[in-house]
């Protein structure tokens, strides 16, 4: 007894010697460190109110796409538009259209490091009601409404303005520069897979692609307040899976034990209750804490800031501080489809629910359908994998490329910081992966909660004050692949 209690001690005084150490760096690193990360707008009106109507006017086309939706006219609307808005862009560049996919190239004087920038331009449906209706554009308070203000015409109005004003002053890239925009990104549709395949043939191997998926994101996390630049450097994959329970059907006056809809009710409660995989603090998510310690209220500096010891703790307690969060660390699951029988006192001869699953760095597409699959066969489902894409690799965070990105945010954005994270959501980029090395997806607009919350919600919006920041980071960034700055 004696001995377990000298046990109990001697680890009781290492925890709290351990518990001292990171006490002990975390206050001496506050003592040094940058205590604020704040978006500040340039605040020039007239280029607000400029870039603001040019927006707006292509928030005011429906081009609204899903699966088995073609609106070609729409999209042909759109296109018409552009060409009134950016005329130069038109005149100057090299347009290819494919199905409505746009990809314009800008002829510079070198090809070696061409340049990609993305942005979709098709919108969700736009249900539920609106302050604005969806399809307005109003300017309103400051922020301009709309389904696609934020997600993601924003981006493509910057990008085409910024090679607009270039061309205008008279500016020559000094590499090739492409603007890609597909029509088919909200339901991963053919269309920018279609341009890829279009380039390989050209030959092209871009040395960087932006797309969005990141931004400018205020309060990232509870505890941490200002806006950091947020750029997604890995994508996860996604699957839709299907899970069905058989029986012999029957009446439901009745009832056998085990039903369908019984079996499926214990299969996703024991995936919702405990989920099947693991969550892990990879190095990409790792650089994501730390990086915010510097800027959190000292509980969480305490934490983020000394993995080494709450590193545990974390990846365990993180989905009740941030579902996003969360999602960084692994594979995640959510049960999104259900059917049976077609009466209610029928029961079914074969019942199914349909899960979006999310792949993880650490357990990918064939390791995590094989843990679910066998799981469900406990409960005697059938799994069938309806469509799955495994989780795209993360740039390498040393080359000079991703450097270029963190340099010219820096340039663009003095007063904040820039934070690498986790995609959980999807993007046309994927597909660029197959022939680029370094693809960052970041938006450089802010995106505080209401315009997070509109994206693929009601009352979508985007702030008039980010505008020209944004058209002047893509000034940037083009300006920046041409030159050896040693990155």
């Amino acid at each position: 007894m004696i001995y377990v209690l000298h046990a109990l001690l001697l680890l009781l005084s290492l925890a709290v010697f351990l518990l001292l150490i990171a006490v002990v760096r975390t206050v001496f690193s506050r003592l040094f460190r940058k205590r604020t990360s704040k978006y500040v707008p340039l605040g020039d009106k007239g280029r607000e109110d400029e870039y603001a109507k040019k927006l707006s006017e292509m928030i005011k086309i429906d081009t609204v796409s899903k699966v088995g939706v073609d609106k070609p006219d729409r999209i042909e609307e759109f296109h018409a538009l552009l060409k009134e808005l950016f005329p130069l862009v038109h005149e100057k560049l090299e347009k290819t259209d494919i199905n409505g996919n746009l990809l314009f190239k800008w002829k510079g004087k070198k090809d070696d490091r061409p340049l990609v920038l993305m942005g979709h331009q098709d919108v969700v449906p736009a249900e539920g009601v609106w302050k604005h209706a969806p399809f307005s554009g109003d300017i309103d308070d400051s922020l301009v409404w709309g389904r696609g203000s934020a997600d993601t015409k924003c981006t493509v109005m910057a990008f085409f303005q910024a090679v607009e004003e270039l061309l205008k002053d008279g500016y020559s890239p000094e590499e090739d520069v492409y603007l890609s925009s597909s029509c088919t990104e909200e339901w991963a549709g053919p269309g920018c897979p279609s341009l890829v395949e279009y380039l390989k043939k050209q030959n092209v191997k871009p040395f960087l692609v932006c797309d969005e998926g990141g931004g400018i994101i205020e309060n990232i996390l509870g505890g941490v307040n200002g806006d950091f630049a947020v750029l997604g450097i890995i994508e996860k994959g996604i699957s839709g899976v299907k899970f069905t329970a058989k029986s012999t059907g029957g009446h439901a006056s009745a009832p056998s034990k085990n039903s369908p809809i019984a079996r499926l009710a214990k299969f996703v409660n024991a995936v919702e209750k405990k989920s099947p995989f693991k969550r892990e603090l990879i190095p990409e998510v790792r650089l994501f804490f730390k990086t915010l310690s510097e800027y959190a209220s000292f509980p969480l500096s305490l934490v983020f800031g000394n993995l080494w010891l709450f590193g545990p703790l974390l990846t365990r307690f993180m989905p009740l501080i941030s579902a996003q969060g969360a999602a960084m660390m692994g594979t995640t699951i959510c049960f999104t489809m259900q059917s049976g029988s077609n009466a209610f006192n029928v029961i079914p001869a074969e019942a199914s629910v349909t899960a979006n699953i999310r792949f993880g760095k650490t357990q990918g597409q064939e390791e995590s359908l094989r843990i679910i699959t066998k799981l469900a066969a406990k409960y005697g489902l059938e799994t069938e994998v309806l469509l799955a894409n495994d989780v795209m690799p993360s740039p390498d965070m040393n080359g000079e490329a991703f450097k270029l990105v963190k340099s010219v945010i820096k340039q663009t954005f003095p007063t904040i910081e820039s934070v690498p994270y986790v995609m959980t959501g999807g993007t046309d980029a994927r597909y660029y992966q197959e022939i680029c090395d370094t693809c960052v997806r970041f938006a450089p607009v802010l995106y505080g909660p209401a315009q997070l919350k509109g994206m693929h919600g009601t009352d979508e919006c985007i702030s008039v004050s980010c505008l020209p920041s944004a058209v002047d980071f893509y000034k940037n960034v083009i300006k920046a692949c041409g030159e050896n700055n040693g990155f």
